[in-house]
């Protein structure tokens, strides 16, 4: 069997974590089995549909450096991809179905619907749904509603008696009663457009899809598409419905977690590899122990069997720590090169930055790229160099275990062991020494001496290791910082 694949999303909301993992599963499959990856556009749902919806798909996948062999834009023999360029097709096969008896004209109005629902619903009937009022038509009464105009929808004969099983990789044969299955559901609209039932099983056949990935929401909607597969005569596809992805919480993940767009992951400053491996992982594994894997190690190895059945959790810290493993990994070139727009929309360098600012990136690079977990964390951990904002709160001066006149004496002594320790050439290991000594002396703990020194350079408690500060300052202005430091300290002591 040549595998065909495909990703079908609907242009309506961004591409999230969940949509993107669907697309990776197939993408990952077809690559391994030397099959066939297609993308398809579902854009029926013209009340939702946006072209900037449309534009975040090509965009995403772009980043992630997923190439689809058919489909938009790159066109194939299956075609067209957008479903709104098809409407002619879904026309074609529902009439079909109607003059085989397998689907009906449906002329009833939204009005009476809704009083149907309405009298189930007070009756408490044990039957919920569409009656079949129209299911039985005579061709006079079809042409009295011809005559007045309304246009009918086309609904699809749902059996009354019996079951329908389908078969899923993942969770074995799943079977519904066909009286439970939604009672004779509109698969073409009054005004042309197909449900979504129709048109995604008329274009799974068309399109000679052999295996059909998708979230396991859509397990209900599987055995009215293996009854319109039957009603056509088309072998069914091989279904494998994915694991939900959810929050730590155990709820579906959803905004009320955090981001869940890949643009907003993607705008933090996530990298394309860490967002693959990691989201590929969040139900799949090979052995229970690998943990990273490139794209390309992953368009080999990726297997269906080694997808979870049970729900899996997206950790946006466990995220943060692959993002972080990743930004260490990369050259500082390419750190350099990624950072940087975000030091110019920060407003600290230049657009386009200057030849100085490239120098200056290239040398913050390696100790930010040590502690950073997304690239846009490059902003606060070099905001010291581009903005000098001094600390005004003493407090923050002061380390736990010391107090203000100890953090005086600390910052004061200090400050001339460190200068005079640099300007004399010492080798950072023994200015350490030495100001570990000081600690001791002061009778307080070494961070007593370095918080102080720190907070007066960087203008922050947290920041880059302090010699990596001082060498991008420069000694000079390390040392008018200090000096500032203390006087801030001292004041009114």
């Amino acid at each position: 069997m040549d595998v065909r694949v495909r990703y079908a999303p609907s242009p309506t909301g961004l591409q999230h974590i969940g949509g993107i993992r669907t697309a990776l599963y197939n993408y990952f499959f077809a690559r391994s089995q030397g099959g066939s990856f297609i993308l398809r556009v579902e854009d029926t749902d013209r009340e939702r549909y946006s072209d900037e919806s449309l534009e975040d798909l090509y965009s995403t996948l772009d980043w992630l450096g997923i190439r689809w062999d058919e489909g938009p834009v790159v066109g194939g023999p299956c075609g067209p991809y957008i479903q709104s360029e098809r409407f002619d097709l879904y026309r074609e096969y529902a009439e079909q179905l109607v003059r085989e008896g397998k689907a009906y004209y449906c002329y009833c109005s939204a009005e009476r619907l809704e009083e149907v629902r309405k009298q189930q619903a007070e009756s408490k009937s044990e039957y919920q749904g569409y009656d079949r009022h129209c299911a039985h038509l005579t061709d006079e009464e079809r042409a009295e509603y011809e005559r007045q105009g309304i246009k009918p929808v086309i609904r699809f004969r749902v059996p009354t008696e019996g079951k329908t099983t389908f078969h899923d990789i993942l969770m074995g044969d799943i079977t519904r009663r066909n009286r439970d299955i939604s009672p004779d559901p509109i698969i073409l609209k009054s005004d042309g457009f197909p449900t979504y039932h129709l048109a995604n099983v008329i274009d799974d056949h068309l399109m000679g899809i052999t295996h059909i990935m998708r979230a396991q929401e859509w397990i209900p909607s599987g055995p009215l598409h293996v009854l319109l597969y039957q009603a056509f005569g088309w072998d069914v596809p091989q279904y494998c419905h994915l694991p939900m992805v959810m929050g730590k919480d155990g709820q579906k993940l959803s905004k009320r977690h955090g981001s869940t767009a890949v643009r907003d992951f993607r705008a933090k400053g996530y990298l394309p590899e860490a967002i693959i491996n990691y989201v590929t992982l969040v139900g799949w594994s090979l052995d229970g122990s690998t943990e990273f894997f490139t794209r390309e190690e992953l368009e080999k190895c990726f297997t269906l069997s080694g997808i979870h059945k049970s729900p899996a959790v997206f950790d946006y810290k466990k995220l943060d720590w692959f993002n972080g493993q990743y930004i260490r990994a990369a050259s500082d070139e390419r750190i350099a090169d990624l950072v940087t727009p975000y030091l110019q929309e920060a407003g600290f360098i230049h657009d386009p930055a200057t030849e100085d600012e490239k120098a200056l990136i290239a040398r913050l690079v390696p100790p930010v790229k040590e502690r950073m977990k997304v690239l846009s964390d490059a902003v606060p951990l070099s905001a010291f160099i581009f903005r000098d904002e001094p600390v005004m709160d003493r407090s923050v001066y002061v380390a736990k275990g010391s107090d203000e006149e100890k953090t005086v004496e600390a910052l004061s002594r200090g400050s001339e062991i460190l200068l005079a320790g640099l300007r004399s050439g010492r080798e950072q290991a023994a200015i350490e020494e030495d100001l570990a000594a000081l600690a001791g002396e002061l009778g307080i703990k070494v961070n007593g001496v370095f918080q102080p020194i720190r907070v007066a350079i960087t203008n922050s408690a947290v920041s880059l290791p302090l010699f990596d500060s001082i060498g991008l300052l420069g000694l000079d202005e390390t040392e008018r910082r200090l000096r500032r430091g203390l006087s801030i300290l001292e004041e009114k002591q």
